[in-house]
């Protein structure tokens, strides 16, 4: 037992506990950019300036394109944001979380500054480059590259089939899920995005975190030193994002408790919360 809990359990998961940690604090993140209301005023304000399907199914695939830096943070960032949108004009739910999955994964496949690069450099033999050796296959990358083509033409095409055809029909008569259980669901989601937050509550945070991510990764492999920039951030990735993330969520207590979003007991049960 000692020697599969050691050799086994341990020795996996301290090869990637950067990423670990990462994915944990990013989920503090989100939590706490919902609680202070960043995600709700977002999607007021993308709600106000998008009036059909195509917009919204474009503003949804062009938002998840733009947080490249986790397909998990992609997913809860992006769903969360754009769902009163997609919601309002009339796009299913199941729609929309097809266009939030074909996006977070396929933009972090390809995305050099990645927790998703970050995993897959470490598998390069020893002596590699991971990063370059990642950069170098995204051309051939053809199930990322080829879901961004599938998303925009089927768009803008309007076109839809199969069981997403069913669930598009019913919503374009007012039933998002396909289940008869709008009012419940509606109401209890209203409840949880309302907030006293503002835009710069969901923008910043995220600038800090990609910026903040890449100036560590850059770091730590040695950039500052002298080190050519694919080779750093290719040393030691998950310490980069780790930080990174450490960066962000400290970002985070000063834009939110100073302005009295949340007191310091409520944004450490958001981190809880995240954190779950």
């Amino acid at each position: 037992v000692g020697a599969v809990v050691s050799d086994g359990f341990i020795s996996a998961v301290s090869g990637n506990a950067g990423i670990f940690i990462f994915l944990v604090l990013l989920g503090a993140l989100v939590a706490l950019i919902n609680k202070a209301g960043g995600s709700a005023a977002f999607g007021e304000w993308a709600a106000k300036h998008i009036k059909t399907k195509i917009g919204a199914s474009i503003a949804t695939f062009l938002f998840g394109v733009l947080i490249f830096i986790d397909d998990y943070f992609n997913c809860l960032t992006v769903g969360s944001v754009m769902r009163p949108v997609t919601d309002k004009t009339k796009i299913s739910r199941s729609k929309l979380a097809y266009l939030i999955d074909a996006t977070a994964a396929p933009i972090c496949m390809i995305a050099p500054i990645s927790s998703w690069a970050a995993a897959v450099s470490s598998y390069a033999p020893e002596g590699v480059n991971g990063i370059t050796l990642f950069c170098r296959a995204i051309p051939f990358n053809f199930y990322s590259l080829m879901t961004f083509v599938f998303v925009i033409s089927l768009t803008l095409m309007k076109f839809d089939y199969g069981p997403m055809k069913l669930h598009e029909m019913n919503a374009s008569k007012g039933d998002l899920f396909t289940s008869g259980q709008i009012k419940a669901d509606s109401e209890e989601e209203t409840a949880v995005v309302k907030g006293k937050g503002k835009v710069i509550d969901l923008v910043a945070p995220m600038l800090v975190l990609i910026f903040a991510s890449i100036t560590c990764m850059a770091a730590v492999g040695g950039f500052f030193s002298g080190v050519d920039f694919s080779t750093a951030i290719g040393e030691n990735p998950t310490l980069g994002l780790a930080l990174g993330a450490f960066i962000a969520l400290a970002f985070a207590i000063c834009l939110y408790i100073p302005r009295k979003l949340m007191s310091f007991k409520e944004f450490m049960e958001g981190v809880a919360e995240g954190v779950k």
